[in-house]
């Protein structure tokens, strides 16, 4: 797939583009205002970060008008104050940022920062655990163990109780405790003392790595004699894309007649991501145009590339946002499958997300977007061509969030499979069967 145009401007290093959560991500390229010198007064000051926080909002937010504010006298009272900390500094900037009313532009600690950073990059340095606590008894456990982590190869299992994270006892450890004990970097190591039913505590070592942390879920359902190919997407990462290309081919190859591509719950992420992943259904026609405050539009169109060409039912909710409504928008606008569910999220602007230097980060909202007809969705989300009563599409979705995503008890999925039975047998792909031995 030939690379996303990048706008000028905006350093790819520093910066990136979203539709993450409630936001939209792109890449843009050039220069940030995040590389740019503070001046010498400035150097080593909490003063430097706020003025390049001021100066990326200067160049960059969508609203020219700053929402009414007198963003030139924001730096002088943001300079002109004294800090004795960087948490007063940061405390300013995030009262000022406030004052332009967008939810979507903020400042980022430095943890914050690389929380979502390892969000959006579908990957982190760790083992490859998700921890939980006991509801009882509050210890530590290992609630899943990611395929092909350092955890897996350790055999670390899921229920095991965590004791001792390097001979720190976890007893009275919140979950974000334990995840900063094991979180370290690609290459060293971390060693876990481990109680697995009622087996001898056993102490394990484990090598940190960078792992990749699934988006998709997949699995081919056998509906009424018909082959369903059940995608399950949890947002779109950096390696969302590739991971949804894997799991659409292998239910091809495992005979699937038809997709339900669910959605639900799915809060956003990265705009190249929703882009990529859009032309791998839609061949041909626009996928979505943003808007930047110059009122320079750039359209994104579908290539010719598409290999999903079976039948297509979309899940969403309310929690389906940004880059979840450019995908659900890119099919129903062209036409290239139906809709099911509860109006979504209705987030329909872009922000462009830069590291500054001192670790922390900032997101500011850059640019609107639109569905290919040109519908702007802000604050009224897509509604389903199929519409369901939201108390049981909350119902199903809370079901399917937790372990059964496509039982008959979920009102979506089974109004899906009552869409696709509709079909004629005849405009289904023939199904090949699995099992079949040469």
């Amino acid at each position: 797939m030939p690379p996303i145009p990048m706008k000028p401007g905006v350093s790819p290093r520093s910066s990136l583009v979203w539709i993450l959560g409630v936001t939209v991500l792109a890449l843009p390229a050039g220069r940030s205002f995040a590389e740019t010198p503070p001046s010498v007064a400035l150097k080593d000051s909490p003063k430097a970060v706020l003025d390049e926080a001021w100066q990326i909002i200067e160049a960059e937010y969508v609203d020219a008008g700053f929402n009414k504010v007198d963003w030139q006298q924001v730096r002088q009272q943001l300079l002109g104050q004294s800090y004795t900390n960087r948490s007063q500094a940061y405390r300013a900037l995030q009262q000022a940022i406030q004052r332009l009313g967008d939810p979507y532009t903020r400042f980022l600690d430095p943890q914050q920062y690389q929380n979502l950073t390892n969000q959006t990059a579908g990957e982190f340095s760790g083992v490859g655990i998700r921890l939980r606590l006991d509801e009882t008894s509050k210890a530590l456990q290992v609630a899943d163990v990611m395929p092909n982590s350092p955890a897996a190869a350790s055999n670390l299992q899921a229920g095991d109780t965590i004791l001792q994270i390097n001979q720190r006892n976890t007893q009275g450890l919140t979950l974000e405790e334990a995840s900063r004990l094991i979180r370290g970097p690609v290459g060293s190591g971390v060693t876990f003392k481990i109680q697995r039913a009622s087996e001898t505590p056993f102490t394990v070592k484990v090598t940190r790595a960078l792992v990749e942390v699934p988006s998709v879920d997949a699995a081919l359902k056998v509906e009424g004699g018909r082959r369903i190919g059940y995608i399950r997407l949890q947002g779109f990462s950096a390696h969302a894309a590739d991971q949804m290309r894997r799991a659409i081919q292998t239910l091809q190859k495992d005979g699937a007649q038809a997709f339900i591509l669910d959605l639900r719950g799915n809060p956003g992420g990265l705009l190249t991501a929703s882009i990529e992943i859009s032309r791998m259904w839609v061949d041909q026609g626009r996928i979505v145009s943003t808007v930047d405050r110059k009122g320079e539009r750039d359209v994104f169109s579908a290539n010719g590339t598409a290999f999903a060409k079976e039948p297509l039912v979309l899940l969403v909710d309310k929690r389906s946002a940004s880059a979840s409504e450019i995908l659900a928008g890119a099919i129903q606008d062209n036409q290239r499958g139906v809709v099911i569910g509860t109006p979504t999220f209705g987030k329909a602007l872009v922000q462009s997300v830069h590291g500054l230097s001192d670790g922390s980060g900032l997101a500011v909202t850059i640019a609107h977007y639109y569905t290919p007809t040109g519908r702007d969705i802000s604050r009224k989300g897509i509604d389903p061509d199929v519409a369901l009563e939201a108390a049981k599409q909350e119902a199903g979705s809370i079901s399917q969030l937790a372990k059964d995503t496509s039982s008959s008890s979920d009102p979506a999925y089974a109004q899906a499979i009552h869409y696709l039975s509709k079909l004629p047998l005849a405009s289904l792909p023939r199904a090949q069967k699995a099992d079949s031995s040469p």
